[in-house]
């Protein structure tokens, strides 16, 4: 299947919607909250023109999809590309190569993606099947977050002063907060269910700063992939999302009647702290049923519960035995956390550097034709020796292509922080482990799994806990690594990787596109 120009996605800001008994007036994709669903199969091209009508500059990224040698379609703006402004166009041309499954798209600009998101699936090859029972349905279930405030102005006052801003007033599921919120019971997600079906749900958390668990009352989810990779199948009877993540599952529809919450909360391991709300969104799978009756609530963790997160986390495995890349070439030893600079504001960094986004022109252009005065390369390896310090700058790594990479992602507790889903683009990676505490070689190297860990291109560290990742640099570009909590990149929880050509056309970022926008 290929998108065509002709079909552009257009952003238009005049579009009034209500939620929470406030109406509001939002940014949306083709008049749609959220965005429409994407579809393609793997080894499709897809032509997307992206047609910008709001007031805000724009890029638009492609969750998880690997955009090789093709860092202009990877939309990140000032990282890949120079934003879409105001009036202006442009065509994302994708190739979509050896990847199928769950992925999505969204905007990469400040705080635009709270509405400007959808689902982007990628089906097997035409002749291809899954490598799991066929369903005959598929649905896919998007998490967001809703603020009744502008949410734009009030991000923007936050990072002035340096405090995080004001927690959502509620969760969405497709779009809807569910009925135990107020003015909300008519519009509650609904999705139809006959008995007999296997049913493939596709859960994506486009939450900007929050963690989840999602539960089904009455059923139980057989998981078959996370962030777009297949997995070890297992049952569970919930399920944990961070922002950036997604999750693939399987139920049958064996009741006859009867409607059943699909039902999400907050996870955060610091929630008795800092004071989070603990509402819960729901949506429902409404069997074909004469008289309605009340809807079932699953039993969810407790929202502070890590023992449940990490429970689910560490029952995901490749489905087979892999091989894992070494010797390894590149040895990174980073840590994120959140600090203090001057006059007590708040700042987040990789290894003491608060990442800061250029203005004359992308990292990308910049580095591939040689433009001085864009960045640097001088992030450093490991943390520097004063942890106290934190600095700021437009501080990259770079590498050499075919380099073997790891990646031990250390979480800091010098301030009470939350987790910090990470995501890599231009990439999926094997998540070797995880664990509380300073990671230390002698200790945890033993603890890492090298015979099926699971890929992902989002990972969660834990608060005051570790990951190790491992990856070759086969993708050759500038590729952001960063926290997919909003307000922790905003506050420069990030940095980029800069993989250098290879030999040869096929070892080599691909020309830019004639109409990349500038500057």
């Amino acid at each position: 299947m290929i998108i065509k120009p002709s079909m552009p996605i257009k952003l238009i800001q005049e579009k009034q919607v209500k939620r929470l008994c406030n109406t509001s007036t939002i940014i949306t994709v083709n008049g749609q909250f959220p965005g429409p669903t994407l579809e393609a199969n793997n080894g499709d091209s897809l032509v997307i023109k992206v047609v910008n009508r709001v007031k805000y500059n724009i890029s638009i990224h492609w969750h998880g999809l690997r955009q090789m040698r093709n860092g202009w379609a990877d939309g990140v703006a000032y990282v890949t590309q120079c934003p879409i402004k105001y009036g202006g166009t442009y065509i994302y041309r994708i190739n979509v190569e050896n990847e199928e499954g769950t992925f999505w798209w969204h905007a990469h600009s400040p705080w635009l993606r709270v509405t400007v998101h959808g689902a982007l699936i990628i089906y097997p090859k035409e002749n291809s099947s899954y490598p799991f029972i066929q369903p005959q349905r598929e649905v896919p279930i998007i998490f967001g977050e809703w603020w009744i405030k502008n949410y734009i102005q009030m991000a923007k006052a936050a990072l002035e002063i340096g405090v995080p801003p004001k927690i959502s007033d509620a969760i969405l599921i497709n779009g809807q907060p569910g009925d135990l919120f107020e003015c909300s019971s008519k519009e509650i997600t609904v999705i139809p269910a006959t008995t007999g079906e296997t049913l493939l749900l596709r859960f994506i958390n486009a939450a900007m700063n929050t963690e989840l668990f999602v539960s089904i009352a009455g059923h139980t989810m057989n998981v078959v992939a996370i962030d777009a990779s297949y997995t070890k199948p297992f049952n569970t009877s919930y399920i944990m999302l961070a922002p950036g993540q997604s999750t693939d599952v399987l139920i049958q529809t064996t009741h006859y009647h009867g409607r059943f919450y699909i039902a999400s909360h907050v996870f955060n391991s610091i929630l008795p702290f800092i004071g989070l709300d603990n509402s819960t969104a729901t949506a429902i799978l409404n069997y074909d049923t004469i008289t309605p009756t009340k809807p079932l609530l699953p039993l969810l963790p407790i929202s502070s519960n890590r023992s449940s997160a990490s429970a689910f986390g560490s029952r995901l495995r490749s489905p087979r035995r892999v091989i894992i890349p070494e010797p390894i070439d590149e040895n990174l030893f980073i840590v994120v956390r959140i600090g203090l600079i001057e006059r007590n504001i708040a700042a987040a960094s990789m290894n003491n550097v608060s990442f800061m986004l250029p203005k004359t022109n992308s990292i990308l252009q910049a580095a591939l034709f040689h433009e001085y005065g864009v960045f640097t390369t001088d992030f450093p390896a490991s943390p520097l020796k004063k942890l106290n310090k934190t600095i700021k700058g437009t501080r990259i790594y770079k590498m050499k292509y075919g380099s073997v990479v790891q990646m031990v992602l250390q979480g800091s507790n010098i301030l009470l922080t939350e987790e910090h889903p990470m995501h890599l683009h231009g990439y999926d990676f094997y998540v070797l482990g995880t664990g509380i505490g300073e990671f230390k070689k002698k200790r945890d190297e033993y603890k890492l799994n090298m015979v099926d860990p699971p890929r992902r291109s989002t990972v969660g560290v834990p608060a005051g806990g570790w990951v190790v990742i491992r990856f070759v640099a086969d993708n050759p570009g500038v590729w952001f690594l960063h926290c997919h909590n909003e307000m922790h990149t905003e506050f420069g929880l990030a940095m980029a990787i800069w993989v250098e050509n290879g030999v040869g056309e096929m070892e080599s970022v691909i020309s830019p596109p004639d109409d990349l926008p500038q500057c």
